[in-house]
């Protein structure tokens, strides 16, 4: 009885060292990802150059892929949601190294253009799922902790993988970089085959009755608190770059070290978010959201001092990667039904603020400049904050 009794032990012992395996796995495919979504810009120069086109055309394959996730992400994984989850990785994984290596191989800006347009189809659909399976490996009580571990990628490619992937451009050349990223897709994939174990495949809905969701004023409200977030976010963030070099006044060889430091405190909010966001994710945003107002306010008053532009920037790291956890637990667990369609419909909906508040930052610059964007996205945070704390009332209000 006692050897049974070991043996079971053992088994349950390895079954869940392999579902920690296969999460973390998740979570190199998400960097794997997001490195391939981020990493022409910091290849466009020399892509532009290469290919006879201007950085500003170039530009252009960053904006395809960011639209192509916003409009077919939601469809396509409306359509795919009932597939057997480890197949659907694979083949995922796959595509991303097969438009990896075209990019690779591309001729000219169309066919480099199709080599962007087919993985950004393929990004919402593995977000979308690769987080409501991590939860299900990991069990209710663990899930928003194995989301939260899947989102580590997006840390890690901001850390490592952009910048590292922007160094082996510059070492052996931008087609170089896409074949490594093509490789380790496909490494991946072979990976996934191996640990991942089997998950229950999810019922077949149809799309329309998955859609269903949109029905709901409380899930609308969550997808529209996360336009706004995402908009506060990034009205700052994407021009992080240039307000430490112009307001606080980091030499241009020197900001990319910072930027890798704010990344690595994101490490940090990454993990700070997913248990943040295992109890309460509406109370974890408003919070969230409010130590990033104060950061984003706080980094032009302080950019003079040294020792506060690091505490602003801590503070900022912390809460901006900690809300991407947190917004996709918190709009997952909104949705009454298809939550794979849910978490899919949250990434449109971030790409969505990530446009907005690229524009609403771009307009600010130009017509304030750079010093107000602080300001402009801790005031877009605190309607962010006002619409969470509005709907928290509801929900308690429903609740009695």
């Amino acid at each position: 009885m006692r050897a049974s009794t070991d043996q079971q032990h053992r088994a349950e012992a390895a079954g869940t060292s392999q579902d920690a395996l296969a999460i973390w796995l998740l979570a190199l495919s998400a960097f794997l990802i997001v490195t391939t979504e981020f990493i022409i810009v910091g290849l466009l120069p020399g892509l532009a150059r290469d290919l006879g086109i201007s950085v500003a055309a170039a530009g252009w394959l960053v904006t395809l892929f960011a639209f192509t996730v916003m409009l077919f992400g939601p469809l396509l994984t409306g359509l795919v949601s009932h597939l057997d989850r480890k197949r659907l990785f694979i083949v995922l994984l796959l595509i991303f190294a097969a438009s990896n290596a075209l990019a690779a191989l591309a001729p000219n800006v169309w066919i480099l253009g199709l080599a962007r347009f087919v993985p950004a189809m393929a990004l919402p659909v593995f977000w979308g799922t690769a987080s409501e399976t991590a939860g299900e490996i990991a069990g209710p009580a663990h899930a928003a902790k194995a989301v939260s571990n899947v989102y580590m990628g997006i840390a890690g490619a901001m850390v490592f993988g952009i910048p590292l992937g922007t160094l082996a451009g510059d070492g052996f050349g931008w087609r170089g970089t896409f074949w490594g990223l093509a490789a380790l897709s496909a490494i991946a994939a072979g990976l996934l085959a191996v640990v991942m174990p089997a998950v229950a495949r999810p019922a077949r809905l149809h799309l329309g009755t998955q859609l269903q969701i949109m029905r709901s004023p409380r899930f609308l409200a969550h997808l529209g608190l996360s336009v706004l977030v995402f908009t506060a976010m990034f009205t700052a963030y994407t021009y992080l770059a240039d307000l430490l070099e112009r307001v606080a006044n980091i030499p241009p060889g020197a900001v990319g070290w910072w930027l890798m430091g704010f990344g690595v405190v994101g490490l940090g909010g990454n993990w700070l978010g997913g248990h943040m966001a295992g109890r309460d994710p509406l109370r974890a945003t408003l919070l969230a959201v409010a130590v990033l107002a104060v950061g984003m306010a706080a980094i032009v008053p302080l950019a003079d001092s040294r020792a506060g532009l690091i505490a602003a920037l801590l503070v900022w790291g912390l809460a901006n990667t900690a809300l991407y956890p947190i917004c996709q637990v918190r709009v997952i667990q909104a949705a009454s039904h298809a939550r794979a369609l849910a978490g899919t419909l949250n990434v449109s909906m971030a790409n969505a603020g990530i446009g907005l508040g690229a524009m609403l930052g771009g307009a600010a610059i130009t017509g304030l400049g750079i010093g107000s964007i602080g300001y402009l996205a801790a005031a877009v945070a605190v309607l962010a904050i006002l619409a969470a704390a509005l709907m928290a009332r509801s929900g308690r209000a429903a609740r009695h």
